[in-house]
């Protein structure tokens, strides 16, 4: 089963957070998980507030 952190590590080694992860987060968060993997998410969150991680999501939006 995949884990919240290891859709994180990937967009961080990417730089990039497609909707397909996006999807597969928000469907994660909807689980139990524990410490380490909110600490992932929340790592994300701050790399993608500062731009260390593009979101297919808002692209798509600035692009319309």
């Amino acid at each position: 089963m995949t884990r919240i952190r290891d859709v994180v590590q990937k967009a961080l080694a990417t730089g990039y957070l497609t909707v397909e992860a996006e999807n597969q987060l928000r469907q994660l968060l909807t689980t139990r998980y524990d410490l380490e993997d909110f600490n992932a998410f929340m790592t994300l969150q701050e790399a993608a507030m500062t731009g260390k991680v593009k979101q297919e999501s808002r692209e798509r939006c600035s692009i319309k």
